[in-house]
């Protein structure tokens, strides 16, 4: 086993198992960290794929935007409400059944795929490609993101202001 075999198997571990206390832990709180877990750990895949840049973006726009947000929104809310807010995971055995379908589904998929023996290397820059992709073909779903967030954040800051 090479040593991005196993760097490979350990990500997965952890990406697993984080997803997993994503959905079943408790606290809302806790949640939002164990998916900063899987989040981080979805960027050493990238990492393992060799695009850098994506791994970047997983950990600024997910890891440091996007839970960030959320951690906001739970401490906004709980202000609001004006007690801790606990997760309830209704229908577990439902969406275990589902997962394991959709994941023996993906398993089946992916063995009819010849694998090739050995990783072939990029052609062309990776990043350079993905920001002429980001700022020509899909430009407005880029800038309708940008306009998403800053609405989420002009409703977040609108609901933490006091009526003073």
């Amino acid at each position: 086993m090479t040593l991005e075999t196993g760097a490979f198997w350990g990500l997965a571990a952890v990406l697993l198992a984080s997803s997993l206390a994503v959905v079943l832990t408790r606290n809302l709180f806790h949640s939002v960290l164990y998916l900063a877990v899987a989040i981080v750990a979805t960027g050493g895949v990238f990492l393992l794929l060799d695009a850098a840049f994506l791994f970047g973006v997983q950990l600024l726009l997910y890891a440091g935007g996007v839970v960030t947000i959320v951690v906001f929104a739970i401490m906004l809310t709980e202000r609001l409400v004006g007690e801790g807010i606990g997760q309830t995971s209704r229908y577990l055995i439902n969406g275990a059944v589902v997962s394991v379908a959709v994941f023996v589904g993906v398993l089946l998929f992916v063995g009819q795929a010849p694998l090739p023996a050995a990783r072939r290397p990029l052609g062309a820059d990776v990043t350079r490609a993905l920001g002429e992709l980001l700022l020509t073909r899909y430009v407005l779903a880029f800038e309708l993101l940008a306009v998403l967030l800053v609405t989420a954040l002009l409703g977040a800051l609108y609901l933490a202001r006091t009526d003073e």
